[in-house]
């Protein structure tokens, strides 16, 4: 097969949705598999290596070698390129070189591109078309240093007054308008080092059927069976089989001197090269997701450096990651995951979102698929399930602000593991989801931490924490860290893992519990125990869960993939409600993980102790991984908590950690005594402009059996959905 047209529309997995109804998955997928007789090109700044590169690439693939410069502008001008710029100027020479390369054909051919081709958008457009446009992004200080050994000290479109640095700095946006892959080139790398990389690139693009995904369930039988692409997870959420997708082949693995190149990158920037490293250009292309990711971490984070690290007391240090627009740390992936949603849709269908929230979930999912547009919106519903008494009373309030055709929230007279169980109910129930696709044409999809996209995006922010380290001084890479993660659903903590897996020398991942202390309890003991075990509430509500949905796709990591051993494990828990791993699994988990627990006398007293130390307030979730890691961290390396949540969401356990009297009733009353106390972080905007505008609304209440969330399903669709038709 030749290679697409990669200008044209994002290649996605070809859905047939009407054949999927009773099974939610048997459309095919097609895929490139090579080149063919497409040009491999080459592109980057002046001085990026760019034909030296080229040349060694050629030979390794047998392939003819082509230099725009030599070959195609010199023999079409009959004139040195240097003699041209001198006789017509930079803004001319421009267009007379796009010009040339708008003659320009080849087949099958390395072609290295000059460094001010892509300045030229009608030049660029033609040559696209005949293949694979491989960016090498090279550190500019490499750059100006082989310019500086080159004597080349100006070049085209650098006005006088202008620095190399800030004119290189200029042009980036224009390589990464066109480009297919990029090659991220670490400092110092010499030309064979980013030769190899290129070769790497292409084989990646080639072989783009082996970047699948299987179930954490998945038999020997079942990897035989239809291939399973990103864009197919993040449209079904959870595996037919009812395990959890997890890519086939791991996570990429990046050098170190990669990583050094992200250090003084901003947050979205270092997104967007780990997630084009995890997400195949095939799925979703270069340019699209830096469109989505630039969308997803811009204005709507009050923080312009998105997930900052903020230093708090000897070696530890927070990362605030409540600086989105519902205060949590659900936004990092719930701003980014309804665009990856909208964008992999099949046609025909229309998809409705099922979400189980103990807290923070359902105002961000709310948040994050509200702003999908146009047909987006029309075809995509979001309906939130939550405890009713088992949420703060802001988080209740920020759900009721989406009143959307399109965005429910209802909540259940039951606790978070009621909700979360019938949803995955709803999911293996074919009777159920053939009868909504017949019926309504819907298809079910999850919109919780069980969707690979809304994990996926979770990684960029711990890396970025060690990132934030190194760019601060505090660590050089490869100093280890520990990471405490107030751990409910696991995903977080399961984020953690996957970002060490690419890299960050993450000495341990340190789950910190409530009193709903199950996951410790496991990872202490090795048996995961629910059997006559009530789920309590607590001050930390977004981890008052037992039945941790993300807690396979560890057992999978740790068993290295032994997916019979995850399948009878998880079957077990929900049959038997108890299982217990095997001793020696047992030792890895502990040699991966920490684990303990949080009172909650404890969790109010670390903030009112942090508070009279330091001026700052932490929530209660954050208090819990303060209390664990006080405890379990030894203190030889730096350790970083993950404040998950703004503490004005739990402005009343917050006022009684600092004993603080006459507390108001209103909410928003509560946030602004709560803005005069404390210094540090700041109040949240946002959260109060949006309590403003949900004031008490009334919202849906609805008992705890299966039949009436089923009819609360229904209900949705048909007002979402059969309205808009």
């Amino acid at each position: 097969m030749a290679l697409l047209n990669t200008s044209q529309l994002p290649i996605r997995a070809a859905r047939w949705c009407l054949s999927s109804l009773s099974t939610q998955k048997s459309w095919l997928s097609t895929r490139s598999t090579c080149l063919g007789d497409k040009n491999i090109l080459l592109m980057g700044p002046p001085g990026a290596g760019k034909t030296t590169v080229g040349k060694i690439v050629a030979h390794k693939l047998g392939l003819p070698v082509i230099d725009v410069d030599d070959d195609v502008l010199e023999t079409a001008w009959k004139m040195p390129v240097a003699a041209k710029l001198a006789a017509v100027g930079g803004r001319c020479f421009l267009e007379e070189e796009g010009r040339a390369l708008c003659n320009f054909s080849a087949s099958g051919c390395v072609v290295s591109l000059t460094g001010s081709n892509p300045l030229h958008a009608e030049a660029m457009q033609h040559v696209k078309q005949s293949g694979l446009v491989i960016y090498l992004d090279v550190d500019s200080e490499d750059i100006l240093q082989r310019l500086t050994s080159m004597k080349v000290n100006r070049i085209v479109g650098q006005e006088g007054g202008v620095s190399m640095k800030d004119i290189l700095l200029y042009r980036k946006q224009f390589y990464e308008k066109w480009l297919d892959v990029r090659v991220l080139c670490g400092t110092g790398d010499t030309v064979e080092e980013v030769a190899e990389k290129v070769l790497k690139a292409v084989e990646r693009y080639q072989k783009s059927d082996e970047e699948t995904f299987i179930s954490t369930r998945c038999d020997s039988a079942g990897l035989s069976k239809q291939k399973t692409y990103f864009s197919d997870v993040v449209v079904e959420g959870l595996a037919p089989d009812g395990g959890l997708y997890v890519p086939k082949n791991g996570f990429p693995k990046i050098g170190t001197r990669e990583w050094q190149r992200l250090v003084e990158m901003s947050y979205p920037e270092r997104a967007l090269v780990l997630l084009e490293k995890c997400i195949h250009p095939l799925d979703v292309s270069a340019l699209d997701l830096r469109t989505m990711i630039f969308k997803a971490y811009g204005s709507n984070f009050a923080s312009k450096a998105v997930a900052p690290v903020k230093h708090l007391d000897h070696n530890q240090y927070i990362q605030e990651l409540f600086h989105g627009p519902t205060a949590s740390f659900k936004d990092l992936a719930l701003q980014l995951m309804p665009q990856l949603f909208a964008y992999c849709l099949p046609p025909m269908c229309n998809y409705l979102i099922l979400v189980a929230t103990s807290g923070d979930t359902g105002s961000a999912v709310l948040s994050g698929f509200s702003k999908l547009s146009g047909t987006d919106r029309h075809r995509t519903g979001v309906l939130v399930f939550f405890p009713e008494g088992g949420v703060s009373e802001i988080q209740k309030l920020q759900m009721m602000s989406y009143r959307e055709g399109n965005a429910r929230a209802v909540s259940v007279l039951s606790d978070f593991d009621f909700c979360q169980r019938n949803i995955k109910k709803m999911f293996g129930e074919a009777g159920l989801t053939g009868h909504l696709a017949v019926e309504y044409g819907t298809v079910l999809s999850t919109g919780n931490s069980i969707n690979w996209a809304r994990l996926l995006p979770q990684v960029v922010y711990h890396s970025s924490a060690y990132l934030d380290l190194c760019r601060d001084g505090v660590i050089k890479f490869g100093d280890p860290i520990d990471v405490c993660i107030p751990t409910g659903n696991f995903g977080n903590a399961m984020s953690a893992v996957y970002a060490k897996q690419m890299g960050i020398p993450i000495r341990k991942v340190i789950c910190a519990s409530n009193h709903n202390r199950v996951i410790t309890d496991f990872i202490n003991t090795g048996q995961y125990d629910l059997q006559g075990r009530p789920l309590m509430l607590s001050h930390s509500p977004a981890i008052d869960i037992l039945k941790s949905s993300n807690f396979e796709r560890f057992i999978y990591h740790v068993s290295d993939g032994n997916s019979h051993l995850v399948k009878d494990l998880f079957t077990r828990l929900d049959r038997q409600q108890h299982f217990q791993v095997p001793e020696p699994l047992l030792g890895t988990i502990q040699q991966e993980v920490l684990s303990g627990w949080c009172s909650e006398d404890d969790c109010l007293a670390a903030i009112q102790r942090v508070h009279t130390q330091t001026g700052y307030v932490m929530d209660t979730h954050t208090a819990v991984a303060k209390v664990v890691a006080d405890r379990l961290q030894d203190g030889s390396c730096p350790v970083v908590f993950c404040s998950t949540a703004h503490y004005g969401k739990f402005a009343p356990a917050v006022f009684k950690a600092l004993q603080i009297p006459n507390i108001p009733e209103d909410p928003i009353e509560q946030l602004k005594k709560l803005e005069l106390i404390a210094s540090r972080p700041e109040m949240h905007r946002e959260m109060i402009k949006c309590l403003k505008e949900s004031a008490k609304r009334k919202h849906s209440v609805c008992e705890a059996e299966y039949s009436v969330l089923v009819d609360q399903v229904e209900s949705m669709i048909q007002d979402s959905f059969l309205k808009v038709m």
